[in-house]
């Protein structure tokens, strides 16, 4: 009996020992399952939610400003200064004129001795306009006919294209005005001009005003005359082209000048 419980403690026992190594049985893990285990639990870090704001500029870069140049300024040109000269007339009497020549009508006497203010000059001085002193009433008058007190390349020269010519309110421009060359002579030509009983000046009909190459320089030149062309010097050489200018003559005046077509000469 004692023997039969022994046998049934036994079984009981190795029963009880088989229940608790199934349950303690070690369960084999991978080396690779190990690894990833390992690897996230080591790696995992807290990750930072603070954001930069921070931004680095860019390095200033110097510009170098440039030294002002100096502009150089230009010398003026000097402008002449020019006198207001006196002058006596020599002669008992003197003509003087609308402007620089014989050609010119007559616009009054000078009396011998009078004394007048120079206050212009052809360009050559050969032929000065005058006035009484502090008067308003110029006119012009061969410079060989005054005692002129100082040097009258002093005065002013008057440009021949900007003196005042009285206008005759009766007359028109003449017509057929033509020029030709024959070498350095130049005719210029026109049609008559037909005066009224009584309009005849008695002086020159015709005026040209000619400026023209003479010795390398544009020289200017009125011409009078009675008949219906006139004959002018023109040389080659000039830097300006040669030109003229043609007006009929009354005793009122002077009609509107006609630009002639100037033939130039050959250089």
């Amino acid at each position: 009996m004692a023997h039969r419980r022994l046998i049934i403690g036994l079984i009981l026992i190795s029963t009880a020992l088989a229940g608790c190594g199934a349950s303690f049985e070690p369960t084999a893990v991978s080396p690779t399952a190990a690894a990833s285990t390992a690897t996230s639990t080591s790696t995992v870090e807290p990750t930072s939610t603070q954001t930069s704001t921070e931004t680095s500029s860019p390095s200033s870069t110097s510009t170098a400003t440039p030294a002002p140049t100096e502009t150089p300024t230009p010398s003026p040109t000097p402008i002449p200064t020019y006198t207001v000269l006196r002058g006596k007339v020599i002669p008992e009497q003197a003509n003087c004129r609308y402007g620089p020549g014989f050609p010119y009508l007559y616009k009054y006497a000078l009396i011998g001795g009078s004394n007048l203010e120079i206050i212009g000059r052809l360009e050559t001085g050969a032929w000065v306009e005058i006035r009484a002193i502090g008067g308003n009433n110029p006119c012009w008058v061969k410079a060989d006919l005054m005692e002129i007190k100082g040097d009258v390349m002093t005065v002013a020269p008057v440009d021949p294209e900007t003196w005042p010519m009285p206008m005759s309110p009766y007359y028109g421009p003449l017509n057929g005005v033509s020029a030709r060359r024959d070498g350095d002579v130049v005719t210029v030509s026109w049609s008559p001009l037909h005066l009224r009983a009584g309009d005849d000046s008695e002086q020159f009909p015709y005026l040209l005003e000619a400026w023209v190459c003479q010795q390398g320089q544009i020289v200017f030149t009125p011409l009078g005359t009675y008949e219906t062309a006139v004959q002018v010097n023109d040389e080659p050489g000039c830097a300006e082209p040669s030109h003229g200018r043609v007006y009929g003559v009354e005793k009122h005046g002077y009609t509107r000048w006609v630009a002639v077509a100037w033939p130039q000469p050959d250089h």
